[in-house]
């Protein structure tokens, strides 16, 4: 390994949300098993950077709940509508989990933290 290797980047298992309707089935679904909910800015630097911290972090998070992301240029209306049904105001980045239709986890920016979600969920 040289200087500059680095650990092959895998593909993150996301699911993407476009609609409304999509949106409802998957907080719906938090009745089955938690959900977690990344809202990204495509074009910000800060929100590239914590979506690339939490995708390192978040090895074994996909095994424990469903997870959902959201692009905000492309799909605000769905993020307007999270906010809507969560009762978490709109932010960038930020993370919402939800398990039973009840929030139990919500951050933003650089306090997005995939570790403590795993630890709060297990």
């Amino acid at each position: 390994m040289g200087l500059f290797s680095s650990r092959p980047k895998t593909v993150f298992p996301w699911t993407q949300i476009t609609s409304d309707k999509q949106l409802v089935a998957a907080f719906e679904e938090s009745n089955e098993k938690p959900v977690l909910f990344f809202k990204h800015s495509t074009r910000c630097s800060i929100s590239s950077m914590a979506l690339s911290r939490f995708e390192q972090n978040a090895d074994q998070l996909n095994e424990i709940c469903a997870l959902y992301f959201i692009d905000l240029l492309e799909f605000r209306q769905v993020s307007n509508k999270l906010e809507e049904i969560s009762n978490v105001m709109h932010q960038s980045p930020q993370v919402i989990v939800v398990k039973n239709r009840e929030v139990i986890y919500t951050e933003t920016h650089s306090s997005i933290d995939a570790k403590e979600i795993e630890r709060q969920l297990r």
